[in-house]
């Protein structure tokens, strides 16, 4: 069957399918007895006989149209009326004719064999298209791929028909990576399908190869680390910097404080991280005492313990430890919020509005910090004494010996010795963490990698802090 005849019955096995009554016209036939009703069809192409007589056709007037239709007319004859829908029984013997009368298309087919001259051959048949090449396209890039040490022949002169799925295909088998002497080349194939292969340059699209890793010399490294360090140093200067002339802009302008976004960062700085600070205090001084209490009770001087825990708690422990739960807690928090919207481009938008990301979001978590940690500070100290307590008593110590033991060797200055280093700390904690959410890289893990660094960062800055402020203490006699 020629490709005009697979047209004209593959349309009228459409029309047979549908119920669209502009392609299939209800008559009836006068002349019967028994009133036969039938279907119309309009066919834009010819037809083989074969197909006609496999419907019940017959020939007239030069055309093929069924028996029992006027081929002319796309409405009832005169003096006709329209009659009842064909049955579906009708319909499906119809459909069923159609599909035994219309030839299976071609599909693409692959023969591997061995040629004399010692290459490998690849002899493709049928159409070669979208819909056909699935099976195929792996198997023969398997063998080209199997095969790297022998010519590949690729002979498409059995191919009916390449459209661009069959270009493609073979343009994948020509630009696989194989030694010169042992090419793959495509024989074979009809001059217009040629032509359009040769559109495309097979050695173009191979991917590049990937160069080796750079291998760096012990001082190289050493130098980019160095680089790197300098430039961490230089960016976070800039930054301090500009904080610090926002927070002025902020003290001289209080009214232009976004204060509701500052009680709102309070709240989840300060008042949920009280359960965490409790408990880490409360385990920190039970566990002080209880380690200072086995010794000093060979020599049974259990009470100066109390001595130790008032003065580890309020001057070291309590503010290191608070800030260092915060470092893990909001600085982590602030550099993957601020890390978040800069991977989401709203840092762009603040700017794009006329807003300075530093002056929106860097100084309200500044003040806040700075409200928050001072108080947590001396929340902690609280907790850790009273921690302290409880071990005490456990060793036939009462509370208020313990209380009139710290109040005698503890003075107020060691409370505001403690105290004075909060201020610090805050500043720290929010300014790293905002200064690395403000880094923050394009990419899935580049939040995660910007709360690390600031949790890292953070903490290695909060114990050499309080080592400065130890030196400072130690030479002020504080």
């Amino acid at each position: 069957m020629d490709a005009s005849g697979q047209r004209a019955v593959f349309r009228r096995r459409r029309h047979l399918q549908h119920d669209d009554v502009s392609d299939r016209q209800r008559l009836h036939q006068p002349g019967s007895g028994t009133g036969r009703r039938g279907w119309r069809y309009c066919l834009s192409y010819p037809a083989q006989p074969a197909q006609y007589h496999a419907l019940g056709g017959e020939r007239s007037h030069g055309r093929w149209q069924h028996a029992d239709f006027d081929p002319e007319l796309r409405t009832p004859a005169a003096g006709q009326r329209p009659g009842p829908r064909l049955r579906n029984a009708d319909r499906a013997r119809a459909v069923t004719a159609l599909d035994s009368a219309v030839a299976a298309p071609a599909i693409a087919t692959l023969a591997v064999a061995n040629a004399t001259d010692g290459s490998r051959e690849l002899r493709l048949a049928g159409r070669l298209d979208a819909y056909s090449i699935a099976g195929v396209w792996w198997q023969a890039r398997a063998e080209v791929q199997r095969m790297r040490d022998r010519r590949i022949v690729i002979d498409a002169t059995a191919v009916d028909y390449c459209d661009g799925g069959g270009v493609a295909m073979l343009v994948d088998l020509l630009r696989q990576e194989r030694p010169p002497t042992a090419p793959v080349v495509v024989r074979g194939l009809k001059r217009e399908f040629q032509t359009l292969l040769d559109q495309f340059d097979p050695a173009s699209l191979r991917a590049p190869a990937g160069a080796p890793p750079e291998r760096l010399r012990s001082v190289e490294e050493i130098g980019r680390a160095a680089l790197i360090v300098e430039r961490d140093i230089v960016t976070q200067i800039a930054f301090i910097g500009e904080t610090s002339s926002a927070i002025w802009y902020a003290i001289r302008n209080p009214h232009r404080v976004r204060w509701k976004d500052v009680w709102y960062t309070c709240e989840q700085v300060g008042v949920n991280a009280l359960p965490i600070v409790a408990l880490i205090s409360f385990l920190l001084g039970l566990i002080i005492a209880f380690q200072s209490a086995v010794p000093m009770r060979q020599y049974g001087a259990e009470l100066f313990v109390a001595d130790l825990v008032g003065l580890s708690i309020l001057r070291e422990l309590g503010p290191l430890m608070t800030a260092i739960l915060l470092a893990g807690r909001s600085g982590a928090a602030f550099a993957a919020e601020i890390g978040t919207m800069k991977v989401n481009e709203e840092l762009n938008a603040l700017t794009t509005m006329g807003l300075d990301p530093v002056r929106f979001l860097v100084v309200t978590r500044i003040i806040a910090a700075l409200l928050t940690v001072p108080l947590l500070t001396l929340f902690a100290d609280v907790i850790g004494i009273f921690g302290g307590a409880v071990t005490m008593v456990s060793f036939n110590i009462p509370i208020l010996a313990y209380l009139r033991e710290i109040d005698t060797l503890v003075d107020v200055k060691d409370l505001w010795a403690g105290l004075a280093k909060a201020p610090a700390f805050a500043i720290l904690i929010a300014g790293i963490g905002c200064l690395r959410g403000l880094q923050t890289q394009s990419g899935a893990s580049a939040v995660g990698i910007s709360a690390t660094r600031a949790v890292v960062s953070g903490i290695i800055l909060l114990v050499v802090v309080d080592g400065i402020y130890a030196f400072i203490y130690y030479l002020l006699d504080i």
